[in-house]
């Protein structure tokens, strides 16, 4: 008994969704536990039980063969889930890792949602994970983005002040204009140092602008480069420090 946690935290812990959405999936009675519909309340051995998710079977969380930490960089596509699976079969992005990484519980560190694409960083790792998206260690990110319109110039500013959405301060560290190429009149790069659910899209959204594409391109001072889409790189000690610099 030990073993066992709340399905709901194990599904958030596996970055499947959100506990409240776990919750919401229990109710609409989508998965099972060793063939029983679950409810909520219900608790699972990550190692031991069966769990069907919307029809299709989650592997079962196995003691790592090692202790090794893993550090991946992926150059995720649009239209690709961050989660390890989803109950309408959208592809994820452990879909396209290679088999050799699959007997390691890897996680997402922070999210780019379905329609966003870029840098995405995969680890065992908790501790860099951590160190990597908590706001109080102040690494920053970096976006390319393409809006619905041309970017006003005077409201870069007000993205940085922020907005308050749904009960939380939406912000930016720093918004770039673009000065050239293609739509430039359109393109900006925003920094970031928190990753709320969508952030950019809502800050945006706040001062009537839609994104028609959002690409991650840097973490800290690691740049997503050579990296073909839905490749990954697996990340040497020294792209570790960049990340964390």
């Amino acid at each position: 008994m030990e073993n066992k946690v709340r399905l709901q935290k194990h599904l958030a812990d596996r970055g499947l969704c959100s506990r409240r959405e776990a919750e919401s999936w229990i109710a609409d009675g989508i998965i099972r536990v060793n063939g029983k519909v679950a409810v909520l309340g219900t608790k699972v051995d990550p190692e031991n039980d069966h769990i069907v998710l919307g029809g299709r079977r989650l592997k079962q969380i196995k003691p790592q063969e090692t202790g090794k930490k893993i550090v991946l960089a992926m150059n995720k596509p649009r239209g690709v889930l961050c989660s390890n699976t989803d109950p309408h079969h959208a592809q994820t992005i452990f879909d396209l890792i290679p088999g050799k990484y699959t007997r390691y519980r890897l996680f997402c560190v922070g999210r780019l949602d379905k329609d966003s694409e870029g840098l995405i960083i995969l680890t065992n790792d908790g501790e860099l994970s951590n160190r990597i998206a908590h706001p109080k260690y102040g690494i920053v990110k970096r976006y390319q983005v393409t809006l619905s319109k041309p970017f006003d110039p005077k409201i870069a500013p007000l993205l940085v002040k922020g907005v308050k959405d749904d009960g939380e301060h939406l912000c930016a560290e720093k918004v770039i204009p673009a000065t050239s190429g293609l739509n430039f009149e359109k393109r900006v790069e925003v920094h970031l140092r928190q990753g709320k659910n969508r952030e950019i899209r809502r800050l945006f959204r706040a001062f009537t602008y839609r994104i028609h594409r959002l690409k991650r391109t840097q973490i800290g001072q690691f740049k997503l480069k050579q990296i073909a889409k839905g490749g990954i790189k697996d990340l040497t000690k020294k792209d570790i420090e960049l990340l964390l610099s």
